[in-house]
């Protein structure tokens, strides 16, 4: 099933806080750098990539001196605000170095379930894979409160997979692979290579968060994957802190974690 992944085309990225910042909340500038052109790789390979980032409300909350992620709706608000302005920066300026081109796309729920944004959110995001853009997608916190509240980016870049009809969801982690238990606490905790359904014992194996300016922890990625493999649609996660691991991946290298549909389903 692994030495299958390099025929993925169209594939869905996502990464986290955690990984595209140190702990004290700056940004891992040589990591992005690596990330850019890992993925400028792959679509000089013929691949649709489309970026799913998170990190816009720790970035501005970083640049207004917050040492945590804020509480307050209306600091969350100003501090994604700012971050995301940042990080598409940072973002263009990387990408340009390997004469790729980037769009910014911010979403909310309502461009999922709503008919008419949802089909202009598709249209979208597939005219700029088919000029050769990359979009990178994050969801709209300046303006919704409610996306503040109560989502995070594993599942928003499920919807985007789902969405978009992905072959394959990478999630970049702060670990290396899904474990039966949390590897950072269990000396004894035992990697698990391919999964092929989410049922109950799956979840409860998910438990904890990432650090002080992320959302998303080990469960919401669960939750990713029960939604991509509804679909079809293969998801992996992997260790961020070296992006060459998503080559390594489409290599069908046992690296990371599988979540895919067998071949009975």
């Amino acid at each position: 099933m692994r030495k299958l992944l390099n025929e993925c085309k169209r594939i869905v990225i996502k990464v986290g806080t955690s990984t595209l910042t140190y702990e004290n909340a700056n940004l891992n500038l040589a990591l992005i750098n690596q990330l850019a052109w890992v993925l400028t790789d792959l679509k000089n390979q013929g691949k649709d990539i489309i970026l799913v980032s998170s990190g816009a409300i720790g970035v501005g909350s970083k640049k207004l001196g917050f040492k945590e992620r804020p509480n307050k709706i209306e600091q969350k608000q100003a501090a994604a605000a700012i971050g995301q302005a940042e990080l598409m920066h940072i973002y263009q300026n990387f990408f340009a170095q390997y004469s790729q081109n980037v769009a910014q796309i911010l979403l909310t729920k309502e461009d999922f379930f709503t008919n008419e944004r949802k089909k202009n959110t598709q249209n979208t995001i597939n005219t700029l894979l088919d000029f050769g853009i990359i979009p990178i997608i994050n969801a709209n916190d300046t303006i919704s409160t409610y996306e503040i509240e109560f989502s995070d980016n594993d599942s928003l870049s499920a919807s985007v997979a789902c969405m978009i009809d992905a072959d394959l969801l990478i999630i970049l982690s702060d670990i290396d692979a899904f474990y039966d238990k949390n590897p950072k606490t269990n000396k004894d905790a035992k990697k698990l290579s391919l999964i092929n359904k989410i049922d109950d014992e799956v979840l409860a194996m998910g438990e904890g968060k990432g650090s002080e300016f992320s959302v998303g922890g080990m469960k919401t990625k669960l939750l990713a994957a029960k939604d991509c493999l509804s679909q079809n649609i293969k998801m992996a996660i992997l260790n961020g802190e070296r992006p060459q691991n998503i080559n390594d991946l489409m290599k069908g290298e046992d690296i990371g974690t599988l979540f895919a549909r067998s071949k009975d389903d």
